[in-house]
């Protein structure tokens, strides 16, 4: 959603201290997305969420409450109810991989090192940044592409810190005994990704940014939700989904050794997180009445269109841009870099089948993603129906 051209050119604004007026802007661009919701029942539910994430800015107290409200469910038959499943489960344990070990930490990692660059030349195109007015000499564009590649990572850290602990309220909440015994593998997986994330920024590239608001509020929602199904159609669908695509694109652009390794072992856990969702949700959405399966419809769809919010990189612009140009000129500018086009046009061809796959996209909402420019992405294979070598590709 784009900030109304009133606020962007009012005088008053404009001459406003340049931390103040990124806030005006921040909070009318916020007001803008809340208010694109269609649904009145996805914006309630999402309201609370948006406040703490959205306006308060709580992902960025460093720390963050939230309370859970979800059933737990023990079973003390222990049965073996679900074969997929637990095939799935079997399938987790022979893939583990230690994070401190397995991956070549000795590596040196340089950001400014032209033999290995962390994303390719094209990912940025720099006749958008000049025509803005920002003509960076070529160590500044370094520092540009290091700290987007830090932002990028970053934000996989955090909704990796979001995976770990939805995958824990899921082990609990699922009814199914085989699906416990898989979840209870993701959150170790999820551990995994959150110290191999974690270590890469810290060691190798030094720098880390706080969490996107967008992302800490769909977060935010999938905790405090009390409904065992929503936990998995937001983490392992939505999350998950895009998140595929997103560490597919930018191990298929980087130049730099370890940071490939460390993609590639993250993928092949993250198909499997997937599609431990689109097992769970399939056999259950379809025993769901069409008033409750519409509900998951339209929260879904909302979703997807904050999430589109969440590559626009506004934690740079606030830091280096803001003197320089308004939040929605800045938005143009991200809207108009190759190398994010690419991560938002991957991560939706990941995400759109695997709504279709658990009956989540019907005609009656299928027409809104065509609106949205994501329909073309309907009828590609969902994620349980692609090879390792498929999702590598991205």
């Amino acid at each position: 959603m784009q900030i109304p051209a009133f606020v962007d050119k009012n005088p008053i604004v404009r001459r406003l201290p340049t931390p103040v007026r990124t806030r005006v802007e921040a909070y009318v661009d916020h007001l803008n997305a809340v208010l694109a919701v269609e649904n009145l029942r996805v914006m309630t539910r999402l309201a609370p969420s948006a406040a703490r994430g959205l306006f308060l800015r709580q992902g960025r107290s460093g720390r963050a409450r939230m309370q859970a409200r979800h059933r737990a469910w023990f079973d003390f038959d222990y049965p073996h109810d679900n074969p997929e499943m637990r095939a799935l489960y079997e399938k987790a344990k022979r893939l583990q991989w230690n994070g401190a070990t397995d991956l070549d930490w000795q590596t040196s990692v340089d950001p400014y090192d032209p033999a290995t660059p962390l994303v390719d030349r094209g990912f940025v195109d720099w006749s958008v940044f000049e025509r803005a007015g920002f003509r960076p000499d070529a160590r500044a564009r370094k520092t540009f592409v290091l700290k987007l590649t830090a932002w990028m990572l970053s934000q996989f850290l955090h909704g990796e810190q979001g995976a770990l602990l939805a995958a824990a309220q899921v082990t609990e909440a699922t009814e199914q005994f085989d699906g416990k015994f898989y979840g209870a593998t993701q959150v170790m997986d999820e551990a995994r990704h959150v110290e191999v994330f974690h270590r890469y920024l810290t060691e190798k590239l030094e720098l880390r940014y706080e969490i996107n608001d967008n992302l800490f509020t769909i977060i935010d929602g999938l905790m405090t939700d009390g409904r065992w199904d929503m936990k998995f159609l937001g983490m392992q669908i939505l999350v998950e989904g895009l998140a595929l695509g997103a560490f597919a694109t930018l191990r298929r652009t980087t130049h730099e050794p370890l940071l490939r390794e460390l993609l590639r072992r993250v993928i092949h856990d993250e198909a499997r997180h997937v599609r431990y969702g689109i097992l769970a949700l399939a056999p259950h959405y379809r025993r769901l009445s069409e008033r409750e399966r519409r509900e998951r419809e339209d929260w879904a769809f909302e979703v997807v269109v904050l999430m589109r919010n969440r590559f626009l990189a506004h934690e740079l612009y606030e830091e280096d841009f803001a003197h320089l140009m308004s939040r929605r000129e800045w938005n143009r500018l991200v809207e108009q870099m190759p190398g994010l086009e690419t991560f938002r046009r991957t991560m939706f061809r990941r995400l759109v089948p695997n709504l279709r796959a658990i009956g989540l996209l019907t005609p009656r909402v299928a027409r809104h993603y065509e609106r949205v420019g994501l329909g073309r992405y309907i009828h590609l294979p969902s994620t349980d129906r692609l090879s390792d070598a498929q999702m590598m590709a991205g």
